[in-house]
């Protein structure tokens, strides 16, 4: 399903949870009438946070879609966390399933799960890690591909952080992004409803990827939200989504003639400031070693909290008055302190 990215966006979209066979067909129903959607997701076994809450049917979900698979001529994909749910998502012709982000965090459950879907021939999808740290999905993309499994595809459903800013998980959009640098290849798909955590932040958060060039979204869509069983706040309506994949439109790609000729000379000028601020940082950097060896020759301490404070307010002040984020300039600021300090330490 994902060895070729010419057919975007891919669109995956259903129920957080297989609640009842009339539920599903109503679903199969509603977006089986969709072309863009290319497979329905509703989650088998639901690992809940807490224990107490609606933990998923299991086999019995299975029965139904593999039945409504054959009814309605849809296919179906849901996350696994163990090798026997794999033997069962085969047993029952599930297409394709996805490996949630607790589970991805984890090797030694990653291989185990390698193991029963090597020789499968399902897609197999990643979610990331719950940690913002790129490197342990690349990890679990890299044991599913030595098992064999090249039908791979990577979704971003945000990064659960102390200060999540407003959304559920916080989407940290330049992980993804560094994923895609290392794996240019790999499709990626955008999880809007686990970001967001409300139906309302989803267009936008799916406009937000389609800028970023995501291949498709995996979204929670239900036919009824108010009454699911889980996640009831982040689910849209079959009618939500339609209007939402309306403005999906099919984008131009970078070889365009015309769009080439007009962003060449901008990306010239990004090149030659890039150079800039890279000779600028090191010739800081430079004038931080002086620095150190005067301090050294008169005893005085590297780190000099008033200074700094000083420093930090005034640059805050200048970035601000040329329209540049704070927050954004304050991590920067500190980055480059933090070099500093580090080379006069020496």
């Amino acid at each position: 399903m994902f060895k070729t990215k010419d057919d975007k966006p891919i669109i995956i979209a259903g129920p957080c949870s297989a609640e009842s066979r009339e539920q599903l067909h109503e679903v199969c129903t509603e977006l089986g009438a969709m072309p863009e959607v290319k497979m329905i997701r509703a989650g088998v076994w639901k690992p809940r946070t807490r224990p107490g809450g609606f933990e998923g049917l299991g086999e019995q979900a299975l029965k139904w879609m593999q039945q409504l698979g054959q009814e309605c001529g849809v296919k179906f994909c849901c996350e696994v966390a163990r090798p026997e749910q794999v033997e069962l998502c085969q047993r029952y012709g599930i297409n394709a399933v996805w490996i949630g982000a607790r589970t991805t965090t984890n090797p030694f459950m990653v291989d185990e799960l390698c193991s029963a879907l090597r020789g499968s021939g399902m897609t197999v999808m990643v979610k990331n890690p719950v940690c913002p740290d790129v490197r342990l999905w690349l990890g679990a993309i890299e044991r599913l591909r030595q098992a064999g499994i090249d039908d791979l595809c990577a979704v971003h459903r945000g990064f659960n952080m102390y200060n999540n800013g407003g959304y559920r998980n916080h989407p940290l959009w330049e992980v993804p992004l560094e994923l895609r640098r290392e794996l240019p290849e790999l499709p990626i798909l955008c999880d809007p409803s686990h970001i967001g955590g409300r139906a309302g932040l989803v267009p936008t958060l799916a406009n937000i990827a389609r800028q970023l060039d995501y291949d498709g979204l995996m979204v929670e869509v239900h036919p009824h939200p108010a009454d699911a069983w889980t996640d009831a706040a982040q689910q849209l309506t079959p009618t939500a989504l339609r209007d939402m994949l309306a403005s999906w439109h099919t984008r131009k790609t970078s070889t365009d003639a015309t769009n080439e000729t007009a962003l060449y000379p901008l990306r010239q000028k990004i090149d030659e400031l890039d150079h800039e601020l890279i000779n600028t940082l090191s010739q800081r950097m430079a004038v931080s070693r002086r620095m150190a060896d005067i301090k050294r020759s008169n005893g005085l301490p590297i780190y000099q909290a008033n200074r700094w404070a000083d420093v930090i307010a005034d640059r805050l002040h200048q970035a601000e008055a040329l329209g540049l984020d704070a927050a954004f300039m304050k991590e920067l600021l500190e980055k480059i302190h933090a070099e500093s300090v580090r080379v006069q330490l020496g």
